[in-house]
Order: structure tokens, then sequence, then C-alpha cells
């Protein structure tokens, strides 16, 4: 849950006021509601942001950021930092005021990262990381309020805001500390997707899923299909939502239809992705049914898997596995040369046919005066020794 503490009462910008919904671009750094930004001469500019990012990261789009902004933060509670350069949008993250910090009572600024977004990474274009990050660190230590540190999660190690973070701790002692990371499968290119396979997995385990594809096969009309347009979109949404909501996650109210806001959320990036060009849908259908089905965002340089669902009543024959190995094929889109799974990191299945991995770090950054500081490297030291001491 978020909670805003009392400085945030009034809009947070240098400028001291706040301006209307879609307002036009004002130069410089601003840190402002989202709901006085938001709007559709931004979502212009935010779509061109996009294009030109050093880093890809389709959670951070305007076609899925500003769709969960409305859903999950309709009061307005969450801001927008954006830098504008030239009359130009370069460097956009939301941001947010938290009083919990894994379940201890710690006021700080984070970037806003939902349970349904796997990446954290701002929409910086390329050349204007270490500005982007100058900026909201200067802007952070003078607006820090209660807060005691900048904590940062889902950063992709590989990107270009990790790189500019620790250039910048690196030359102006601005402690960066990594308080968490995980390994997230990925696939990297390079071999043909039947090459890939033999090498992830031995002749034995290659045998029996083709067992397996024979009796679905064998069970009725087995049909594969592969899409990248919008064709057909609202249909294969409503069936993707029933049958995510028959198996375990619609059990422990997990799946995207258990909630309205999470539903209308897939409905709508789904949507929009698909028309942008943006979006991959696999799916395997028995007898006109699905039995598997899988959406990716494609992004290039990068692709990022996230939803999948299988009937769960066929379990013993893999069709979710199976739909993976057809999933290989992104190793053949010469635009991608990375598909990041965002799959949690013991994920079983996942684990067997995607060999790399990429590392995803959560962050923190003292923010402040010099005090505020030392109190905020104390903070996250305590931190580092009880992740030390939980691994």
């Amino acid at each position: 849950m978020t909670h805003i503490d009392d400085l945030a009462t009034g809009a947070w910008s240098d400028r001291a006021r706040e301006l209307p919904a879609d307002a036009a671009l004002t130069e410089g750094f601003s840190v402002l509601p989202w709901t006085g930004v938001v709007g559709s001469s931004f979502a212009e500019h935010w779509r061109r942001l996009a294009q030109h990012c050093a880093t890809p990261n389709p959670f951070a789009e305007e076609w899925f950021l500003a769709h969960s902004l409305r859903h999950f933060d309709p009061g307005g509670s969450i801001f927008l930092a954006c830098h504008v350069s030239d009359g130009e949008l370069v460097g956009l993250m939301p941001l947010m005021r938290d009083r919990d910090y894994h379940g201890q009572p710690v006021p700080h600024l984070a970037n806003w990262v939902h349970a349904n977004a796997f990446c954290g990474e701002p929409l910086v274009k390329e050349g204007y990381s270490r500005p982007f990050w100058e900026y909201l660190l200067d802007w952070c230590d003078s607006h820090a309020g209660t807060s005691v540190f900048l904590h940062l999660t889902h950063i992709p190690a590989d990107g270009a805001s990790y790189t500019a973070l620790q250039d910048i701790s690196a030359t102006t002692g601005r402690k960066l500390s990594v308080v968490h990371s995980l390994q997230r499968a990925v696939l990297r290119s390079g071999p043909a997707p039947q090459e890939h396979l033999r090498s992830a997995l031995d002749r034995k385990r290659r045998k029996e899923l083709q067992r397996k594809r024979r009796r679905l096969e064998e069970s009725g009309h087995f049909v594969f299909s592969r899409q990248t347009d919008e064709t057909g979109v609202d249909r294969w949404i409503d069936e993707f939502l029933a049958l995510e909501r028959a198996g375990w996650k619609g059990e422990q109210g997990s799946a995207m239809a258990s909630a309205p806001a999470t539903e209308a959320l897939f409905r709508a990036s789904l949507t929009e992705a698909a028309k942008l060009g943006k979006l991959e849908r696999l799916a395997f259908h028995l007898g006109g049914r699905p039995v598997a089905m899988l959406t990716s965002f494609v992004t290039p340089p990068h692709a990022f898997g996230f939803k999948t669902a299988y009937d769960e009543s066929l379990s013993k024959l893999s069709p979710g596995m199976l739909l993976q190995v057809e999933n290989l094929a992104i190793l053949e889109c010469k635009s991608v040369t990375l598909s990041d799974s965002c799959a949690a990191p013991d994920h079983p299945m996942i684990g067997q046919i995607w060999p790399d991995r990429r590392e995803i770090a959560m962050l923190t950054i003292p923010i402040g005066g010099r005090l505020r500081r030392g109190i905020g490297a104390a903070l996250t030291a305590i931190e580092l020794y009880r992740t030390g001491k939980r691994q």
C-alpha cells in the first residue's frame, strides 16, 4: 500500500504549482501528480520517448503505465518525474513516497512498480541517463521530507540506469547499495531454436515432450497459433482470462480476472499493445478450446514475457511447456537480442529451457543532507545484514 507523507499534500515541483491535465511540456525537470500530467498530447511525447529509450521497458510505456495509474491510483497519489530538454520528453519515471520498507516503518522515496509490472527501469532517451538521475537525485535531496533514502526496485543490472547510477556513485561519493538481487531466466540471441533446445534438454527429455505433443494431437483437433497483430484480440483476451481463472491462480484469487482493476489493465494493455505491434500471442487450441496461452510484449531489442496460462486438467501432457518450446522461435527474430521471461527465479518450467540469466537489482541511495544520508546509509547497512542472514 502506498503511503504519502505530509509534504505530498501539494504538487511536487521545482515550479511549486500543479499543472492542469494534458498541459504542454515545460522545459527542465519536474515531479508532479500523474493526474495533472497524463493526457492525449502528453501521450504523444511519451510514445516518442519509448521509441528512443536507452533501455526498453514496456511496463513504463504509455499504453501500460497510464492504464496502471488510472486503475490502481485513481486518486493521484503517484507522481511522474519528467525531464524535458529542448521541448522533448527525454526521461520519465513514476515516483511515490512510502513508509513501508520490507515490513519496517521507514519513510522513503521509491519508484512505483505494481505486482503485474516486472521491470522498474525508467524510460530515458539514449544519452540522457546520467542527467536524468542527477536531476532526480538533486530533487530528492531538496524534497526529502521525512524520507531517508531513495529505493529503486526491479532495476536490470545490464540497463542504462544501473550504469548511470554506478557512475554517479563513483564520481560523487553518493553511495549506491544493492540491497537485494535475483537472477531471472532470459533467452539471448545466437543459436537457432532447435539447436538451443538440444543444448538445454537431453535427448530423453526431448523425446518425452514429442510423445506428449503426439498425445495431444491424437486427442482432437490440435492447433498452434502465433499472432502479432490485433486480429481477434478481444476474443483471445476473453479466452485467456477464463483459462487462467479456471486454474490455481483463480482459486488463490491472483488471476487477472480475480479483481476488476487487474482485469481492466490486462484488457487495455493487450489491446493497445496489439494496435502498436508490440504484442505477441501464442496459443494451443484442442477441439476449439484453449489449452495453453502466452502473452509477450515485444519492444526491440528486448521482449518480455507477461502472462501465461494452461489447462491444468491436461498437466500430465505439459501443454504449457510445449508452448514454451514454440516460444523459442523468438530466437529467430533479428530485432530481438534478449527475451526476458519475467518469471520467478525458481520457476520449475522456465528454468529448464531458458539457461541464461539477467540480474534484477533492488537499490537504495541515501538522499538529503549529510546527516540524513548518514541515517539512510545506516538503515541500508542493517537491511544488507538482514538479507545476508536470510541467505
